[in-house]
């Protein structure tokens, strides 16, 4: 096994859907990461709980099995959480779901990613969009714990977009924010939240995907804020879709990418 590679205890797990759910590691003492940054988890199915309670022959199932995830949890934390989606036939998450409390994954120490907010050099903070689609939400959550953020900017819009309202997780979490965090520093930025629920009608949610939101006007108006080229910081996550269509409809509003330092939007492709 690689130096990098430790074992962590799973601490706890929530069910969001039957899709969707957020599990709770130990976190080993010398690892750091920045926040916006992700992580490869590994598990090996034969070392889970819930298949050494089966009938079935564990030795096929005896093999390490990593994908990238993003920290949800603040770098600052204790633990390390993460937010996962069930793939029915995916190799890693149709394994996954069945954590248990206790159970052992294995996590490479070495974290990944450009999705940070040191990698804004021009222009300057001023407002920030966060603009997330289902587990997307993920390192925004991260962002949104660490004190740094709320000092920095003026303005913060956290989009947060899911099929139906039992899928956006978290919004407890996203409620109790600005009281946890911004509370604790001087001249906060204020957290302006905008639900997006695309398959059912919700009191109070925006219904559209993201592209067309922005390119109407729709989301700028419900956030109070302009995007301004001068001003903005605009980070993407989530499915591969949503990325593509928001970046180019985001260029279309003059935006530009961050390369180098310089430029409005970032986005993650770890998919």
């Amino acid at each position: 096994m690689s130096d990098n590679i430790q074992t962590v205890t799973v601490l706890s797990k929530t069910t969001w859907t039957p899709n969707l759910f957020s599990f709770t590691v130990s976190r080993p003492d010398s690892f750091k990461f920045t926040a916006g940054q992700f992580v490869r988890l590994g598990v090996n199915p034969s070392r889970l709980k819930y298949y050494q309670q089966q009938d079935e022959a564990l030795a096929a199932l005896d093999e390490d099995i990593f994908r990238a995830y993003s920290i949800v949890s603040s770098p600052f934390d204790e633990v390390l959480e993460f937010f996962s989606i069930v793939i029915p036939d995916g190799a890693f998450t149709s394994q996954l779901q069945h954590l248990e409390v206790g159970d052992e994954l294995l996590l490479n120490t070495m974290p990944f990613g450009f999705l940070t907010l040191a990698r804004y050099q021009k222009p300057l903070p001023k407002d920030l969009w966060l603009l997330a689609t289902g587990t997307g939400l993920a390192p925004f959550l991260s962002m949104l714990q660490d004190l740094k953020t709320w000092e920095d900017y003026e303005h913060i819009v956290l989009a947060y977009s899911a099929r139906s309202v039992e899928e956006l997780a978290y919004i407890e979490l996203i409620e109790r924010l600005h009281a946890d965090f911004g509370s604790l520093v001087d001249n906060p930025a204020k957290l302006i939240f905008i639900p997006i629920v695309t398959r059912e009608p919700v009191d109070g949610a925006l219904t559209e995907r993201l592209p067309k939101l922005l390119l109407d006007g729709t989301l700028q108006e419900r956030a109070g804020i302009a995007l301004d080229v001068d001003s903005t910081h605009v980070m993407l996550c989530g499915n591969p879709e949503m990325v593509e269509d928001t970046k180019e409809a985001l260029k279309t509003l003059g935006l530009v990418m961050n390369r180098r330092g310089e430029g409005n939007i970032a986005v993650e492709n770890y998919w």
